[in-house]
């Protein structure tokens, strides 16, 4: 399969803008969600201004079998931020140890837009630029988005059942 330079997704989150606003840009939020299914979030900073930093690792766990203890560094700048509606931010993603053939640049942008107490998310992730022994990770991206977003999901339904 070749790697695919787009991912997309369209999701209606039982949740306020506002919450999934907090959620996307708060790191002890991002930390019980972020990443497919047996990462844990070690380091996320964010700086949340144009012109400002994020900085994420993910680190594979028990679960991720051969990976375990592997580390995914993400660094970039933010490039839009309108609370509770538009994040975009560009990022350069590779493997700990292995920056320079195994790097993907890409371009991520969000929006949210209120729909009676719900959030209609769009997610867009461009892939500008990726190393040589990246193929793997790119071939991976919708899968793994697909299950960071069903965790991102599962962290507003117990938020809001506790609120």
């Amino acid at each position: 399969m070749a790697p695919k330079n787009e991912v997309v997704f369209e999701r209606i989150l039982n949740a306020s803008p506002e919450t999934v606003w907090q959620a996307w840009t708060r790191p002890e939020m991002i930390r019980e969600w972020w990443g497919p299914y047996g990462v844990s979030i070690p380091a996320c900073d964010m700086d949340l201004r144009p012109g400002g930093r994020i900085y994420l690792v993910m680190e594979a766990g028990e679960a991720m079998g051969p990976f375990k203890g592997t580390r995914w560094p993400m660094e970039g700048t933010f490039s839009v931020v309108e609370p509770n509606s538009k994040l975009s931010y560009r990022t350069i993603a590779w493997t700990e140890g292995r920056k320079e053939t195994t790097e993907i640049d890409q371009l991520t942008e969000l929006t949210l837009t209120g729909e009676n107490g719900r959030t209609q998310m769009n997610l867009h992730v461009t892939i500008e630029k990726t190393g040589p022994d990246a193929g793997m990770a790119v071939q991976g991206m919708q899968a793994g988005f697909t299950q960071q977003l069903e965790k991102l999901g599962t962290f507003l339904a117990k938020r809001e059942s506790t609120a």
